[in-house]
C-alpha cells in the first residue's frame, strides 16, 4: 500500500495541496483493499471499544466490516485540534540533491492538513528552528486552511539556512500558548539534542502535562544517516548545523558511527514510551503512507 513521490518532483511542481489531496485520497482508496478496511469513511466518526464499557453505542455495521468494536463518539468527541510543527533548521534540508528531509517534512505536514480539513478538525501549522518562524491559528474554515497550504509552498521555496535547531525552548513556547487539549505532531531529526536531550524531554513532558498527545515524527534519511551507506571513496562531511568539515572513508568510522546512532535513537524511543509519546521512525525513502497510517492509529486512539 506504499505510495511514494519523488521529492525532487514534489519541488519541481510546487502545489502542495494538489499534492496532498492526491495522496490521502489514494491512501483512503487503498484503505478498503488493507487490513484497515473499514477506517477510511468510520475513523473520524468513532473510536475502538474500551472493555467493561456499555455495548449500546458499539457500531455493528463496522464490526462487521472490520471485525473491531467501534464506538459512535458524539459531536463534542469527534473534535480535534492539531498542531503541526516542522523543524527548519539547516540539517533538515539534507540531503541537498532534493532538500529531503524539509521536501519530505512540508508534504507529510499537507497531507495531513488536507485529511484533517476532510475530517473538518481544526489545525494550525508551527515552523522553527532556533526561533519560531511561522505560527498560525488553529482552525478548520477553509479560507485558513488554504493560508496553511500557502505557507506549505513559502516553505518548499525556502532557501537552506545556516540555523541550528532549538527544539526545547520552541515547545515549551507552544505548550504555553495551546489552552484546549489537542494533538501535537513534531516533524524533526532531532539533532539539536544529541547533548540536549533532557531539555527535549523536559519540553515534551511540558506538553504531555498539560493533557495534550505528542506524535514525534523522526525524520531520517535512514540509508545515509542511520546506515552511513555511502560508496567506499573518500569524502568530505559536513556539518550542517555548525559548518564543521572533516575528510575520511567511511569505512574507517562506520561501525562506530552506526553503535553511536543506534545508541540516541534507542534513547529517544526509550524516553518517548516513558512519556506516553508516540515516536515514529519516519524515513524518508519510505513514502507518506506510514505518515498517514500513524496518525490514524492515534486518531482512533483519542477519546
Amino acid at each position: 500500500m506504499k505510495q511514494s513521490l519523488n521529492l525532487g518532483q514534489v519541488r519541481a511542481f510546487g502545489n502542495v495541496e494538489f499534492l496532498a489531496r492526491q495522496m490521502v485520497e489514494g491512501f483512503i482508496t487503498g484503505l478498503h483493499k488493507s487490513p484497515f478496511h473499514g477506517f477510511s469513511v468510520e475513523f473520524a466518526e468513532h473510536r475502538l471499544y474500551n472493555t467493561g464499557e456499555t455495548t449500546r453505542h458499539i457500531d455493528w455495521k463496522v464490526f462487521g466490516k472490520t471485525e473491531k468494536l467501534f464506538v459512535k463518539r458524539y459531536e463534542e468527541e469527534t473534535n480535534l485540534r492539531c498542531h503541526l510543527l516542522i523543524d527548519t533548521s539547516s540539517s533538515m534540508y539534507y540531503p541537498d540533491a532534493n532538500y529531503g528531509k524539509m521536501t519530505f517534512s512540508v508534504m507529510a505536514a499537507a497531507c495531513l492538513a488536507y485529511m484533517l480539513q476532510r475530517q473538518k478538525d481544526a489545525v494550525s501549522l508551527t515552523t522553527f528552528a532556533d526561533t519560531i518562524d511561522v505560527q498560525t491559528p488553529v482552525k478548520s474554515t477553509p479560507s485558513h486552511v488554504h493560508k496553511l497550504f500557502t505557507q506549505l509552498d513559502l516553505l518548499m521555496q525556502q532557501p537552506k539556512p545556516l540555523r541550528r535547531t532549538s527544539a526545547a525552548d520552541v515547545i515549551h513556547q507552544v505548550a504555553e500558548k495551546i489552552n484546549k487539549r489537542s494533538l501535537v505532531i513534531i516533524f524533526s531529526d532531532m539533532f539539536e539534542n544529541v547533548s540536549k536531550s533532557d531539555a527535549l524531554f523536559s519540553a515534551l513532558q511540558h506538553l504531555r502535562h498539560n493533557l495534550h498527545e505528542v506524535l514525534l515524527f523522526h525524520v531520517t534519511d535512514k540509508k545515509t544517516e542511520e546506515d552511513f551507506a555511502f560508496d567506499e571513496r573518500p569524502y568530505e562531511f559536513i556539518d550542517l548545523e555548525t559548518g564543521e568539515k572533516v575528510k575520511l572513508q567511511p569505512g574507517q568510522v562506520r561501525a562506530s558511527y552506526q553503535q553511536a546512532v543506534k545508541q540516541q535513537f534507542q534513547e529517544l524511543r526509550m524516553r518517548c514510551g516513558q512519556y506516553k509519546i508516540d515516536f515514529i521512525e519516519a524515513d524518508i525513502a519510505q513514502g507518506f503512507d506510514q505518515i498517514l497510517t500513524a496518525y490514524l492509529v492515534k486518531r482512533t486512539k483519542m477519546k
